[in-house]
């Protein structure tokens, strides 16, 4: 990266929500568990203005204005260390396995507090909301994921850094497969068994740095450091476990 990132971007792919569905507050409540010292009691304004939520726990059970998920929750911190939560609906015509997805999307400082509670918020969102698979990843890296994917007009399509093509989402058969690696990765059960992890054989170096969650999937750590794709090391780490997991973004059986 040729800037440090202002933050880091959490989303995690879980089944969609159904009436009285208790996964929103579950995962507003786990995020201030594992993120020291946080309280999600405050929106932000159409005009960018914070905005306290004196009733929290009933406002977020209320549902977003256009549907179910969780409304916009954040600290009451300044912008550039500030925290955010929030979660909508995925249609289905752009989910794998044309099934309608809950997508639950967290912002975190690019700072010590932030990057050494990543892990934890990521399992405890991941385990909260039964996420099939989701990521923790500097907010950079969204545009190499998007220069990934080919597209049908995409001929040849040559992703950036030799990465490789990953197909659409929505072509992907079940959203049991992760669409694309990030830096910390978590894998729900069946996520691990799409893909084929863990191979002790195979994996002893990301199992270095993978931690098992009480649901029976992974949060699995590429490198220390968050990634950074200008690092040669941690590029190559990249490429790596791309080719150990081909059936990540749909490019082969595992």
């Amino acid at each position: 990266m040729t800037a440090t990132p202002e933050s880091l971007s959490l989303i995690a792919y879980a089944p969609a929500t159904t009436r009285g569905d208790s996964r929103p507050l579950a995962i507003v409540n786990g995020m201030e568990r594992t993120f020291p010292g946080l309280r999600l009691e405050w929106t932000i304004s159409e005009a960018g203005q914070l905005v306290p939520l004196p009733q929290r726990d009933e406002w977020v059970a209320q549902g977003r204005r256009d549907g179910p998920g969780i409304p916009l929750v954040c600290d009451g911190g300044g912008a550039s260390s500030r925290v955010t939560l929030s979660g909508w609906a995925r249609p289905a015509s752009s989910s794998p396995g044309n099934l309608g997805l809950f997508e639950v999307h967290a912002d975190m400082p690019w700072n010590a507090t932030g990057i050494a509670a990543a892990a934890a918020v990521m399992e405890d969102i991941g385990d909260c909301s039964r996420a099939f698979w989701g990521h923790v990843t500097p907010e950079g890296l969204a545009v190499t994921v998007a220069d990934q994917y080919r597209h049908p007009e995409d001929e040849p399509h040559l992703p950036p850094k030799g990465l490789p093509s990953l197909k659409l989402p929505w072509e992907l058969p079940t959203p049991a497969i992760p669409s694309y690696l990030g830096w910390l990765n978590y894998w729900s059960a069946a996520a691990a068994r799409a893909i084929g992890f863990p191979d002790p054989s195979r994996d002893a170096d990301l199992l270095s740095r993978a931690r098992p969650t009480a649901t029976g999937g992974w949060v699995v750590q590429l490198t220390e450091a968050p990634l950074d794709l200008d690092d040669p090391v941690h590029l190559d780490t990249l490429k790596r476990t791309y080719e150990r997991f081909p059936a990540i973004g749909g490019r082969a059986e595992p």
